[in-house]
């Protein structure tokens, strides 16, 4: 009786071991599962994480080269707009149709190489040489207003010097009055100019816009240069007024030289006269 007894006590525990590792296996098994799903949804974010990242840099990348080729593209667009209202601007001077085999100025589209804002004498590097048809003594604009003057060119580059510098000096106007006036960089400020010289019976009120004369073989007439602030009376007989420019020489990445074709003529004409004093 005894032995039936305790037989029975091991083949009840033996049967309740083989349930219990039936159910840890089923327990390991749904636990391996539940593992693999959340492994799989780690890794699904994962990978989704970096697929966005790529195309959010592809993206970007497209996206500069887009606004780069747009940049170059209005910078043509202008060309040819300055192009017009020059050919305009001669119909009006002359009461004539204007000659476009006589039109002085060229426009030429370039890209800046480099640029320098924090010297004392700030340059300008751009992507366009004597093989574009650059020249020294070229003036360089932009779609805002007067950047600088060309001082020398090779094949592929010109080098210039930018309104930054206290080497350059510019024949500008006032818009609403016509009063004309030197502009040269204030020698601080990488946004303020100086228009110099001016007599105290000519007014120029703040807020006035300054512009190239046109009487001057670099630039054509009514470039923009920067607006009037205030003046203040030099010598006793001239007032210099303060001009903050249109030019921001920290964002500007494109320009245009602008080459007067007549530019050798007017200089040969201008010592021919010297001579004869």
């Amino acid at each position: 009786m005894y032995k039936k007894s305790s037989l029975g006590t091991i083949l009840t525990g033996a049967a309740i071991f083989i349930i219990l590792e039936i159910a840890a296996l089923a327990m390991l098994s749904r636990s391996s599962t539940l593992q693999n799903i959340w492994l799989n949804r780690a890794s699904l974010r994962v990978s989704a994480a970096i697929w966005s990242g790529g195309e959010k840099l592809r993206d970007r990348f497209t996206l500069e080269k887009r606004m780069d080729d747009l940049a170059k593209e209005k910078a043509e667009l202008e060309t040819k707009l300055r192009y017009y209202v020059g050919l305009e601007y001669m119909e009006a001077e002359y009461n004539s149709v204007a000659d476009t085999s006589r039109f002085p100025f060229v426009y030429i589209p370039s890209s800046i190489v480099r640029i320098g804002r924090n010297e004392t004498h700030n340059y300008i590097i751009l992507n366009k040489g004597y093989a574009n048809g650059v020249k020294p003594q070229s003036g360089i604009i932009s779609s805002k207003g007067v950047i600088g003057i060309v001082t020398a060119v090779d094949e592929h580059y010109c080098y210039g010097l930018t309104l930054m510098n206290p080497d350059i000096s510019i024949s500008a106007r006032v818009k609403s009055t016509g009063n004309l006036a030197p502009v040269a960089w204030d020698g601080i400020h990488d946004d303020k100019a100086l228009l110099k010289d001016i007599p105290l019976h000519h007014s120029v009120t703040p807020g006035d816009t300054i512009v190239t004369s046109g009487f001057s073989s670099i630039f054509p007439p009514d470039i923009p240069i920067g607006i009037a602030g205030e003046s203040k009376t030099m010598d006793g007989s001239f007032q210099t007024v303060s001009v903050t420019l249109f030019q921001d020489f920290s964002t500007v990445k494109y320009a245009t030289i602008v080459n007067n074709l007549e530019k050798d003529k007017i200089s040969e004409i201008e010592e021919k006269g010297g001579e004869q004093l």
